[in-house]
């Protein structure tokens, strides 16, 4: 019945079903327009086979290729050394915060943390289960609103590994630097910030993203790990966990997350296209200035992050009267920007500026919130 509707319909008309909308939300979050249709156009008869990709056997010919070159796509927009391998697997970006300490840690080994934010926090927690943990740095007396100063980092000599998350999303704070760990491999979850800016990956041993900010749908993690490091891992852990055997098997131990792969091989071409982590950068940088410039220049609303350290890819802010948070969130909503309303354990606001937002939804957003303020100021 639902081939049936859909061959009834020509492609402009499946693709107007598809509100003019803006979707400001963390994750999962929008995807590229033209990703969108490709992916649309194909469903049905991927490459005329005859079959959807998510019908194709990941062991088969077809998928192999889909699978090396999205791979062979993201090693060129992040220029990874070759002394890397990069998995595909499944569990989402929190799979890496027990996986990690699994593979690089053992039960007496102590692993350095930096407590940045909730994700950072949730990691921590994790990997407590697995190893000794050490907070090196945190910044939970400020509410998160700020960076540790790296001079006062409480690292251990002999730890396993250093952990950071890149950007918390919920707080909306971002590293602008990559840390100094010295000789002890360096972790980093980029989940919301991954190609959104050049990357030097030899400094670092291992980066993990979950794939629904800026990659593709949720379900997928991309872990980009170095060489020396595969191998590690404590004995009796599950198969599914070890990256010795995931990068034996090029992600494929069993069955992966194949139409998500597919769709993050499609992003990283749109990605290539658009001109790279270059560009994307670029366009990040003027998405959440105008934002930033928004807030700043109004009393109406507040951002409390400091400066130094405010994301560029989740913008919080608060109105100054809460009670009118109902009301910006429906007319905003009337208005096509969506998913505006800030996480539930911090409150107000908050703007997801991942790679595929466009200007024309950050001109609205600007344009609705300069409204809005006008109104009930």
């Amino acid at each position: 019945m639902v081939n049936n509707v859909l061959e009834q319909l020509t492609p402009d008309a499946r693709l107007s079903r598809r509100k003019p909308v803006y979707n400001f939300g963390a994750g999962p979050a929008m995807l590229p327009g033209p990703v969108m249709e490709q992916a649309q156009s194909e469903l049905l008869n991927w490459q005329g086979t005859g079959m959807s990709v998510m019908e194709i056997s990941h062991r088969s010919e077809e998928f192999v290729a889909i699978a090396e070159q999205a791979e062979s796509d993201l090693r060129k927009l992040l220029a990874i050394p070759d002394n890397y391998h990069v998995l595909f697997l499944q569990g989402g970006a929190s799979s890496q915060f027990a996986m990690v300490p699994m593979n690089l840690a053992t039960t007496d080994s102590t692993a350095d943390y930096l407590y940045t934010g909730s994700w950072s926090g949730k990691a921590l927690k994790e990997a407590a289960r697995f190893c000794r943990v050490n907070t090196a740095a945190s910044t939970e007396d400020s509410g998160f609103t700020t960076l540790p100063m790296a001079g006062d980092w409480q690292t251990s000599p002999e730890a396993a590994y250093l952990y950071y998350c890149d950007n918390e999303t919920i707080n909306g704070v971002e590293f602008g630097f990559i840390p100094e760990a010295g000789n002890v491999p360096l972790v980093s979850d980029m989940t919301s910030n991954i190609l959104t800016r050049p990357l030097d990956v030899s400094r670092f041993g291992i980066i993990f993203a979950g794939a629904q900010k800026n990659i593709g749908p949720a379900g997928l993690v991309i872990v980009i790990v170095r060489e020396d490091l595969v191998g590690r891992a404590r004995k009796k852990i599950p198969s599914l966990y070890d990256y010795a055997i995931q990068s034996r098997e090029a992600s494929m131990y069993n069955t992966p997350p194949t139409f998500a792969w597919y769709m993050a091989g499609l992003v990283f071409q749109w990605t290539l296209e658009e001109g790279g982590v270059g560009e994307m950068q670029a366009r990040a940088g003027w998405r959440s200035s105008q934002i930033y410039r928004c807030i700043d220049s109004s009393d109406f609303y507040s951002n409390n992050i400091d400066e130094s350290c405010r994301s560029r890819l989740n913008v919080p802010f608060s109105l100054a009267d809460e009670s009118l948070n109902g009301k910006f969130l429906d007319e905003s909503r009337k208005q096509g920007l969506l998913a505006l309303r800030g996480h539930r354990s911090v409150g107000g606001m908050r703007a997801s500026l991942y790679n595929a937002m466009p200007r024309a939804g950050v001109d609205k957003l600007v344009e609705f919130m300069g409204y809005f303020e006008k109104r009930y100021g």
